[in-house]
């Protein structure tokens, strides 16, 4: 009897480990907790969305793709052609790739910013972000019962705005405004029903304070290769450069630690700066001798680190570097440079 339960258990176990092998597509790990959201999003709504919602549309999609040879393809490859597909395949492909995509535009941190090229794509597309914003909840409000409100990029290389119902999306064959979407904001109830209840102005208006700009970048960039700067071909004063945003800028608001625990390595980017080789276009007597003011600032900021100066001495000298750096790049501006 034992021999016939354990038989069984075997049995079942291998059948359940053969069903897993052979499901080829899964959760994806969430990027943060359940409550790293909030007050935007509460923990409960996203432990259900995630738990229970995403995971359901993985299941089914699953199993509408069992025994079928489409279940190797790509999920974008198989959206692209979803009109080949039965109605189970495309809502819950779609909704898999939906709330993928979602998960990964939403952060816990706050005030991430577009990347350049993107910001100017925005501006030259919608007349700024506010009005991107504007453009974006009114895809939401006005669709009608549970979709989603796109930012995407056309066929014509252009950011554009649109909404899908249920859980298609522009890389959909079967949808008019195609592309590759970027951000999406999910309407459907169940996204927002806990908190915010039939108030959908209300989710959308929290939303935007919890948008990972970052990450929407990246999925920009990886259509839109990045412009390439005037500095692209001289990355010692783009590395003297990040440390110095990273260090500077926090100081605006009071905060000195990042320059305090970082003073060594703006001496060591500065001093690699002014033995980096200046490209021919920026190499004249007035640059040259901007970094070597550049080096002595970076220099008299760690040692007024080491010797503990008080804040106010501190501030000052790091707003002098900070000058000191735009001298750089306002003679490297000149001449259409």
């Amino acid at each position: 009897m034992r021999f016939r339960l354990f038989f069984l258990l075997m049995t079942l176990m291998t059948a359940v480990m053969s069903l897993n092998a052979q499901a080829p597509y899964s959760l994806p790990a969430l990027p943060y907790e359940f409550k790293a959201l909030e007050p935007s999003i509460d923990s409960a709504t996203m432990n259900i969305h995630y738990s229970r919602h995403h995971a359901a549309y993985i299941n089914n999609l699953n199993q509408a793709l069992q025994g079928n040879e489409s279940a190797q393809l790509s999920l974008i490859d198989l959206l692209k052609n979803i009109s080949k597909y039965p109605a189970s395949v495309r809502n819950n492909g779609g909704g898999h790739y939906n709330h993928s995509l979602f998960w990964s535009i939403l952060t816990p941190s706050r005030n991430t910013q577009p990347s350049k090229d993107l910001m100017e794509a925005i501006q030259l597309g919608f007349g700024g972000m506010d009005s991107l914003r504007a453009q974006m909840n009114k895809a939401a409000m006005s669709r009608f019962g549970s979709g989603w409100a796109w930012l995407y990029i056309n066929t014509s290389g252009k950011l554009a705005i649109s909404s899908t119902p249920n859980q298609d999306n522009p890389l959909m064959d079967v949808v008019s405004d195609q592309g590759t979407p970027i951000l999406g904001i999910d309407v459907w109830e169940h996204a927002y029903y806990l908190k915010y209840q039939n108030k959908r102005g209300d989710y959308l208006a929290a939303i935007w304070t919890v948008i990972n700009w970052d990450e929407v970048s990246r999925r920009y960039h990886e259509v839109i290769p990045k412009k390439k700067g005037k500095f692209d071909e001289w990355p010692e004063i783009k590395t003297f450069h990040k440390s110095l945003a990273e260090t500077f800028h926090p100081s605006e608001s009071g905060d000195l630690k990042p320059v305090k625990n970082r003073s060594t390595e703006l001496v060591q980017n500065a001093t690699a700066l002014s033995k980096s080789k200046i490209p021919a276009q920026f190499d004249t007597k007035a640059i040259r001798d901007a970094i070597k003011l550049l080096v002595a600032d970076s220099k008299a900021i760690d040692k007024l680190v080491k010797s503990k100066a008080s804040d106010k001495k501190l501030t000052s000298a790091l707003t002098k570097l900070h000058d000191t750096f735009h001298t750089i790049v306002e003679e490297c501006s000149h001449d259409g440079h």
